[in-house]
């Protein structure tokens, strides 16, 4: 094997191919990088297991075929330390990989390419191509609401649910739920659903960069890939059952608050510093058009905003935890949200005003 190739062009599919790359690994050939030259082709490819991410170039001048492994950060640390404009000469030799470039040599231990574990193709049951701005839009406004190691292994990952002609993602903690839909030219009767891996989730959104270009998404019955003009990415599936989010959303919410969004996120900033730092309490008290927000913590310190808002239902009192609230405000465009509730005992479901494609189940605290 043997090519020349630019650092930049490089170092960008080098440097998304090794965040898929696990530093401390049991089999020592996971923290290398497959590299294989087909044609006028190099393919850079990175595997914990559970993701596989494959990165293309085209090299511009003639290589000599061949496929090995090398270890994945030493190479995109050479290429980092590397001068901007400097033009990369790649060879095997023997059992060893040759990296030089101007006046700079770097000798690389490599393991065969017959040792590097693919991730199982199993037959796909469904594909379908979205624009990349709309995949990446679904796991932007839900992300954030994935649980982290929640013994309900489930949880920890996002639904995608296909139906006609559209794309839904939900993800839920079980105190607070995120849901959003998009349009998408889908030939789809009834519903499909596949519950991807958070570090699924999280690689695929690094990836998503040219926001008109299109991906193609294939669900098969064990894993889910996209491809791009750039990469090919492929995660294993969860195997389980996700709540049924239909069951959650609030129904019969009588209480309606409108306020403005960067408004309120900032009120409940401020409030946020003198909350309990372990549970993040705030008391929010609704009366007609105006919204009271109190918080207080263990050293007897106390914050209150006042607000004015549109509210015309009941008076009310009740209890968040306001990082949840944040969170929810932060991933908004609308200069406007709407905060629907029924009593103090009831999730509140918070939605953008004048656009429903995304909805928010909040759990309330107890104060």
């Amino acid at each position: 094997m043997h090519f020349t190739i630019q650092r930049e062009a490089l170092l960008k599919p080098l440097q998304l191919v090794a965040g898929v790359v696990e530093r401390r690994q049991t089999l020592p050939v996971l923290s290398n990088v497959l590299l294989v030259v087909q044609g006028q082709e190099l393919s850079l490819t990175g595997t914990d297991l559970e993701v596989e991410l494959i990165g293309r170039v085209t090299l511009e001048d003639k290589a000599e075929p061949g496929e090995i492994t090398v270890p994945a950060r030493k190479l995109m640390d050479i290429c980092k330390s590397l001068p901007s404009d400097a033009l990369i000469d790649i060879r095997t030799d023997e059992q060893k990989l040759l990296v030089k470039a101007g006046r700079s040599r770097f000798t690389l231990s490599t393991l065969p390419a017959n040792d590097f574990p693919t991730v199982e193709e199993g037959p796909g049951s469904m594909s379908f191509s979205l624009p990349q701005s709309k995949l990446r839009r679904l796991i932007d406004r839900t992300g954030f609401a994935m649980a982290q190691q929640d013994v309900r292994y489930y949880l920890n990952g996002m639904l995608l649910e296909v139906s006609e002609g559209h794309l839904r993602a939900v993800a839920t903690d079980g105190h607070r739920l995120a849901m959003c839909v998009q349009e998408a030219g889908i030939q789809y009767e009834g519903r499909h659903q596949v519950i991807v891996p958070r570090k699924g989730i999280l690689e695929l959104s690094r990836l998503l960069l040219e926001p008109e270009e299109p991906v193609n998404v294939t669900l098969g019955q064990h894993h889910i890939r996209a491809t791009t003009a750039d990469f090919t990415f492929t995660s294993k599936l969860v195997d389980g059952k996700f709540p049924d989010y239909e069951r959650v959303l609030p129904r019969n919410g009588d209480k309606v608050l409108t306020g403005e969004r960067q408004l309120l996120r900032e009120a409940f900033s401020r409030t946020a510093i003198l909350s309990n730092e372990k549970y993040r309490g705030i008391r929010l008290q609704l009366v007609t058009d105006q919204l009271k927000i109190q918080a207080n913590n263990p050293e007897q310190e106390e914050a209150e905003e006042e607000l004015q808002v549109d509210y015309a239902g009941a008076d009310l009192e009740i209890g968040f935890n306001v990082s949840y609230l944040l969170d929810v405000l932060g991933v908004m465009t609308t200069d406007q949200v709407r905060i629907t509730l029924s009593d103090s005992n009831s999730s509140a479901l918070v939605q953008e005003a004048g656009n429903d494609e995304s909805s928010y189940v909040i759990m309330p605290m107890r104060l």
